[in-house]
């Protein structure tokens, strides 16, 4: 028996083994990427479909992911002041940290003033001009965006937070049902099985969508584009970088006792995930299931995630801040605090719900400018070059922020399991990455005891049994 039991445990180290070669493929094929966009820059360019199809395919699957957390996670809690809770304080940090990244992306901007000089051309403005086109949404269009059209169309819309509206009235009703609603919670349990399993089927592809996407951001841009204003894009990588590290990191390390380097190897693959496609999206299903394991409840991770993925956007408020600097002082028109406070939290604003989408963050500054201050439309031209590979930065550091936001949310409302994050951060219960689903989990972190509430259904073994027994 002793040797059944070995090669049980050795059979999960292979599957494991194999995903990780998956990943230094997709490192080598990022290398490969490059070396095609800088020496054959325009056949690169054709292979941006490539990229574009497989993180549509990883966006396919988010609708359905955040359906069935939050449906699971609500439903498996009986007071409905805990999901409140968590989302008022989701909220309201969400905001402060907005405001915090507008003031350090403000504070860098003012002191590197790396604009001045550069001339605008009339190719330039009406390349800035042609960014206007997808307007920022007002703030009453925003909130009946939340709505959709019918139950079934906030599925194939695309719209996460139209997802998150539809799952969170679902969760609720399911939660009012009681033990009626166990059957349809199971039910759900199964589906969410089914979609993890094909979301794993899609990384495989991996590869060769990380190889498309660099290689048709390097052919078009070049290196040429890079030198002249690699000034402001250095200096936007530091300002995310000091960010994460100093800002987030003191704070993960106070309020939850957790190292922020542990957290980030932790989520090493999603990074590189986003890294090789410029999209947080991409890398959203996998820190949903990934949180879930490392000892967060479902709530917690169901709410948090998907709301901050709209309005937790760290990165995307440092690039527009700098950008805005930017494009102010090479039109020759700078300026002054009393100028810059009103337009950042014009796009404070603007930029809520604006999701991590290669492009989004580009767009909102060009609309907030055009609604805010229209001159400086003209000089977005400027920095389409390198939006690209800025947007690379604003991803991961949007990433990063959800991340750490999760845990410390997860801290605050008393829904983490510390002794089991310190074992997954060091490797003692290492993630399942064939299913994507923690089977070792069994609920836990999903519900509170105190609540008299029942863990979801087919979450882990516990509900296989449930399951077999019904």
């Amino acid at each position: 028996m002793a040797s059944t039991s070995e090669t049980g445990t050795k059979a999960p180290a292979a599957k494991r083994d194999r995903t990780h070669y998956l990943y230094i493929a997709v490192i080598i094929a990022v290398v490969l990427g490059i070396a095609v966009g800088l020496i054959a820059p325009d056949f690169a360019v054709e292979l941006k479909p490539i990229g574009t199809g497989f993180v549509n395919l990883i966006k396919m699957m988010i609708s359905p992911i955040i359906f069935c957390t939050i449906v699971l996670g609500i439903g498996s809690v009986r007071k409905a002041a805990k999901v409140g809770a968590v989302g008022g304080i989701a909220l309201v940090y969400f905001l402060i940290m907005s405001v915090v990244a507008l003031a350090i992306g403000l504070v860098v901007g003012n002191i590197l003033d790396p604009g001045t000089g550069l001339a605008v051309t009339d190719a330039i403005k009406e390349t800035g001009q042609a960014q206007v086109e997808p307007e920022a949404k007002g703030t009453t269009e925003f909130l009946l965006g939340i709505i959709p059209t019918t139950f079934v169309s906030a599925f194939v819309s695309g719209e996460v937070l139209q997802a998150l509206f539809v799952a969170l009235l679902a969760g609720f009703a399911l939660q009012a049902m009681g033990q009626a609603g166990e059957p349809i919670l199971r039910g759900i349990g199964h589906i969410q099985r089914l979609v993890f399993r094909i979301l794993a089927m899609i990384m495989w592809l991996a590869p060769v969508g990380a190889f498309g996407a660099i290689a048709a951001v390097t052919g078009s841009a070049g290196i040429d584009a890079l030198k002249s204003l690699a000034v402001l894009m250095i200096g936007f990588y530091i300002t995310c970088v000091l960010f994460v590290f100093l800002v987030l990191g003191a704070m993960l390390r106070f309020f939850a006792g957790v190292n922020v380097w542990s957290l980030f190897k932790y989520l090493g693959r999603e990074f590189l995930l986003i890294l090789s496609t410029s999209s947080s999206e991409s890398a959203l299903p996998r820190l949903i299931a990934k949180l879930e394991h490392l000892g967060i409840s479902k709530p917690v991770v169901g709410i948090t995630v998907p709301t901050g993925y709209s309005f937790n956007l760290d990165g995307t408020m440092i690039y527009m801040t700098m950008a805005s600097l930017f494009i102010a002082d090479a039109m020759g028109t700078p300026m002054s605090i009393g100028e810059q406070i009103p337009l950042l939290l014009f796009l404070l604003v603007a930029s809520k719900g604006a999701a991590g989408v290669t492009g989004a963050g580009l767009a909102t500054l060009a609309g907030g400018l055009q609604s805010h201050k229209p001159a400086l439309v003209d000089g977005i031209g400027l920095i389409v070059g390198i939006d690209r590979f800025m947007s690379e930065a604003r991803a991961l550091t949007n990433f990063a922020g959800n991340a750490v936001a999760t845990v410390l949310i997860g801290t605050w409302t008393k829904e983490i399991d510390k002794e089991r994050v310190d074992k997954v951060l060091a490797g003692e219960i290492p993630f399942d990455e064939k299913t994507l689903l923690d089977d070792g989990h069994g609920g836990h972190g999903g519900h509170d005891s105190s609540d008299g509430a029942e863990p979801a259904p087919a979450a882990g073994r516990d509900g296989e049994k449930e399951l077999a027994k019904a």
